[in-house]
């Protein structure tokens, strides 16, 4: 049976191999240590689909406060992945459903999210889910270009 849940340290592993399908120019390090802050964290999230013990997809939300509407937060999605070998079996439905939920009990005013601009089927996917990819341009700094 598969369920959406927090990780636990425990799970550094199979998120790791899970980040290394993604296209990063960086090596993926996940530390036991801080899947386990975030786990203590009431801010961060890193979530897990589980399928009997198998890691199979993961998602890492962040509530972010703002001062802009009373007390309501948004929350900013990353790092979602599913297992090439799970894909189309809707469970990153599942996982965007889950977060919706989330966020929705949050109070969240918004959630937002980036993909690779080449990755056309996570913007289909993401399309599809209701997020609108003109709404707002969203811009990114690699520490590799920070200034010094």
């Amino acid at each position: 049976m598969r369920n959406i849940r927090r990780a636990t340290k425990e799970d550094a592993e199979a998120v790791a191999n899970l980040y290394r399908e993604l296209d990063t120019l960086s090596p993926v390090s996940v530390l036991p240590e801080r899947i386990e802050a975030v786990a203590n964290s009431n801010t961060t999230y890193l979530l897990v689909c589980d399928d009997a013990g198998e890691i199979i997809a993961t998602a890492l939300v962040c509530l972010c406060q703002d001062v802009m509407f009373d007390n309501q937060p948004f929350a900013l999605v990353e790092n979602v992945v599913v297992s090439a070998d799970y894909k189309r079996e809707g469970i990153g439905k599942s996982m965007m459903d889950y977060i919706e939920a989330f966020c929705l009990e949050q109070d969240c005013s918004k959630i937002m999210l980036q993909t690779s601009s080449e990755n056309r089927d996570a913007r289909d996917f993401y399309t599809a889910m209701g997020y609108d990819p003109d709404a707002k341009i969203g811009f990114v700094k690699y520490r590799r270009y920070f200034s010094q």
